[in-house]
């Protein structure tokens, strides 16, 4: 049997489920195959003649079933974001004809699987990156509890909880969860002004997921960092008394703080961690040396 007799006889098999290798003959397969591609015309035809609605992000392609055949195609113009009214320029490209209005999105949603989450951050466009409101929900609906992309985000802000629809691919955003109670979504963001860390964030109310979402947000904040958090925590202590920080280096159980004072004078003092006070001040200070902290140190050096 020839590899293109084959291959032909796969693709029959394949698109009309006709069994029985051996009872195919010549006849059948010419057949078979005028009709196969009298189908796909007639399909190719009838797409060419189809809008359809679809979701997009920017450089997205969007897809579309004629004829129980899918296509998918590139966006014409190429930037387009958001939901859109396609109709297909060729089988590759569809280009956008109107934006659908909202109860044809409302509609398009609807038959899909509704999830709920918490904005986490703002990545490209409209997309965000978030976490399941709850955990064993999310793995019964979607197959899995993790961070994810919810595309087409109009409206919301950090924590916020919202309702997503899940197409067995992609998340793509219904609207702000009116019926969750808003006292949790305020109290991270005060957290987050706070600079709070992630493990000390504490409220009535607080679950595992909220703390996943929080862990997300600090995640790539400057601020967060603990070197840069404890870089600013001396510098503010010795503002405060009149000095500038140089540099500092971890001693495990304190920081070796290099300093000036106002004159311009330099000092290199050893400071307890948590609490900021003088284990050696470089100076002598009578043995007195843990009755002061960082910022009163700047003080008494200045005034000696």
């Amino acid at each position: 049997m020839s590899s293109l007799f084959c291959n032909i006889l796969y693709l029959i098999k394949l698109t009309t489920g006709y069994v029985k290798e051996s009872k195919i003959t010549e006849v059948n397969l010419v057949v078979d195959i005028r009709k196969i591609l009298s189908q796909l015309a007639d399909g190719e035809e009838q797409l060419l003649d189809t809008q359809f609605l679809a979701p997009c992000v920017r450089g997205g392609r969007v897809r579309t079933r004629v004829s129980s055949m899918v296509y998918t195609f590139q966006v014409s113009p190429r930037n387009f974001e958001g939901w859109g009214i396609f109709e297909p320029v060729n089988e590759k490209t569809a280009a956008v004809i109107e934006e659908p209005n909202l109860p044809q999105v409302a509609e398009y949603l609807q038959l899909l699987v509704s999830v709920r989450l918490h904005l986490a951050c703002a990545l490209q466009g409209q997309t965000w990156l978030a976490y399941p409101v709850n955990e064993s929900d999310a793995k019964q609906r979607t197959g899995a509890a993790k961070p994810v992309l919810v595309h087409l985000v109009t409206e919301g802000s950090q924590f916020e909880p919202i309702v997503a629809r899940w197409d067995g691919d992609c998340l793509w955003f219904e609207e702000i969860d009116r019926r969750a109670d808003p006292l949790p979504s305020e109290k991270l963001k005060i957290a987050l002004k706070k600079l709070i860390l992630p493990q000390d964030v504490r409220f009535k109310g607080m679950t595992p997921e909220m703390r996943i979402v929080y862990e997300l947000v600090t995640r790539n904040i400057k601020d967060f960092d603990p070197k840069v958090r404890e870089e600013g925590r001396l510098q503010r202590a010795l503002k405060m008394g009149g000095g500038e920080l140089r540099d500092f280096g971890d001693r495990q159980d304190y920081w070796l703080v290099e300093w000036t004072s106002a004159s311009g004078e330099h000092h290199s003092s050893a400071i307890a961690k948590n609490d900021l006070t003088v284990m050696s001040a470089g100076i002598c200070l009578s043995g007195l040396d843990k009755d002061f902290d960082l910022q009163s140190l700047v003080g008494v050096v200045e005034n000696r």
